[in-house]
């Protein structure tokens, strides 16, 4: 055991250098320090004497990153902390060594794979790569604190257009692995460091500055957003004046007498009755859109099933198409067994107001909104963290959408990772992304992952935009996804172990003729 064991004071330093890393994400941005604790954690994981060793500073430096990117997991316990809150501490410390698994399995993989020195370092980057794409499809997966998303306000972040987040990742593990795969040659190292940010840097810049004009005759879209406090969201009597500022809001002139919207977005669950509501209700909504077509987040319920979903009302108040969320969140909108759980202890997901939790939709669709708005790839909420869902969806959109509920994750980091992930989906796609955001951040972001127009945190408003455009001929990423990522790496690393393994082997015939 004590072979295996690292010793107290390098799971310390393990898990202070994946907080480090932690820093990078957003809303901090600190890429360099990520950089930099990597390049340490590299140089640590090298000094190990195997791979169970490896293992423990893996688990330790991803436990170390996760609880403090996912800090803000403890924030949807404490909207009704009496009924939640005891929950907060055993969500961090679950989640944050849970995650930490991966980089475990990415560390103990690395030294096996390079046995010792230098070619252990020159595995990890591989490894870790492969580690991240799994953790974000493997039990519903959770891609959530990649560490390439600490590129997303740089020109470092058009890779996506190629690579996706995974390619993210992989660039930035290379840059923090020269240092120790080249430590005896650390002027070369660092020129050659240099020289890859540098030319990656300047490539990025040049096509963030290639011009993607708006259409003179672009449909305009409007985005509201209500600011509806989560804790007071579904009390009746406050629903019913979120519901009225929905209506208030959606109505306004456009400013400085613009263009009337094309279409109007509400959020994620917005309105506070089922859409199968008798009444008045879908005549209400449309008034309120004054000719426009209106996209709310509303639920619904059918033979004692309940869905997330998107409506699509037209200026007449017909049900044009509707759109169930396909990719739910593990015990905030379902619970494994939930009909059992709930019949029996009375268990639910506390994010639906259905019974035990939603039914899952039938998978991603695209809504034809007429000539002028073209066809939108409809997302709801956290379904905007999954690349390989837009990769699976029907080619052919047009621009992207993406209803949310934001004041589940607090005000301090969680909407803003979220939307930096929702600018890395518009560069991999070459899409035009919007997402109107329940208290924010509502967005519109071109297809260059560009913010254009925001409603900051805890602001009611509206924005009013035309439909920026999508990249002429779409990404490499749209096309591929990131299969031939995934196979390149598994390439390289039987190359690197092939390397390896030669490269020990001769070293000990030279130690045995000495």
């Amino acid at each position: 055991m004590r072979s295996v064991w690292p010793g107290r004071r390098q799971i310390a330093v393990a898990f202070l250098l994946g907080a480090a890393m932690a820093l990078g994400q957003a809303p901090f941005g600190l890429w360099q320090l990520t950089l930099l604790a990597l390049a340490v954690l590299f140089a640590l994981l090298v000094r190990q004497n195997g791979a169970g060793a490896a293992a423990w500073i893996g688990l330790f430096a991803g436990a170390g990153h996760f609880a403090l990117a996912l800090s803000w997991i403890i924030e949807p316990f404490l909207i009704a902390p009496e009924r939640h809150g005891w929950m907060a501490p055993f969500a961090v410390v679950l989640i944050s060594f849970g995650l930490g698994l991966f980089w475990a399995l990415a560390f103990a993989t690395a030294h096996l794979t390079g046995r010792r020195g230098a070619w252990i370092a020159l595995a990890l980057p591989l490894t870790l790569t492969l580690a991240e794409l799994l953790r974000g499809r493997i039990f519903t997966g959770f891609p959530w604190a990649m560490p390439g998303h600490v590129w997303v306000d740089t020109p470092v972040a058009q890779l996506a257009a190629l690579a996706g987040a995974g390619g993210l990742t992989l660039f930035l593990a290379l840059l923090a692995v020269l240092p120790v795969a080249l430590q005896s040659r650390r002027r070369s190292a660092a020129v050659t460091l240099a020289v890859l940010l540098g030319a990656v840097w300047f490539w990025g810049q040049s096509r963030l500055a290639a011009e993607l004009p708006v259409r003179a005759d672009a449909a305009v879209i409007r985005l509201v957003q209500p600011n509806a406090e989560q804790s007071l969201k579904w009390d009746p009597d406050q629903a019913r004046v979120f519901f009225r500022r929905l209506l208030d809001l959606s109505g306004e002139p456009p400013a400085g007498n613009g263009p009337r919207p094309d279409l109007v977005v509400w959020p994620e669950t917005s309105v506070p009755w089922l859409l199968e509501t008798e009444g008045a209700l879908l005549p209400t909504i449309a008034e309120a859109g004054n000719g426009a077509q209106l996209a709310v987040g509303i639920q619904r319920a059918e033979a004692g099933r309940g869905w997330n979903s998107l409506a699509l009302i037209g200026p007449g108040a017909d049900l044009r198409a509707v759109y169930d969320k396909h990719h739910l969140v593990p015990f905030g909108e379902y619970v494994p067994f939930g009909d059992l759980m709930w019949d029996w202890f009375g268990i639910g997901a506390f994010a639906s107001q259905l019974g035990g939790g939603y039914s899952a939709g039938p998978g991603p669709v695209l809504l034809d909104l007429g000539p002028r708005l073209g066809r939108a790839l409809p997302l709801i909420c956290y379904e905007a963290v999954f690349p390989q869902d837009l990769h699976a969806a029907p080619a052919g959109a047009d621009w992207i959408l993406q209803i949310t509920n934001d004041a589940w994750f607090g005000t301090r980091t969680g909407p803003w990772q979220h939307l930096a992930q929702a600018r890395l989906r518009a560069v991999e796609q070459g899409l035009p992304f919007l997402r109107a955001a329940n208290t924010g951040v509502s967005a519109v972001i071109d297809a260059r992952g560009r913010v254009v127009m925001q409603l900051e945190l805890g602001q009611m408003g509206v924005l009013d935009t035309p439909l920026p455009p999508a990249v002429p001929g779409g990404t490499v990423y749209a096309r591929t996804g990131d299969l031939p990522l995934g196979l390149a790496m598994l390439a390289a690393l039987a190359l690197v172990g092939l390397a390896a393994r030669r490269a020990n082997a001769s070293q000990g015939r030279g130690l045995r003729g000495a």
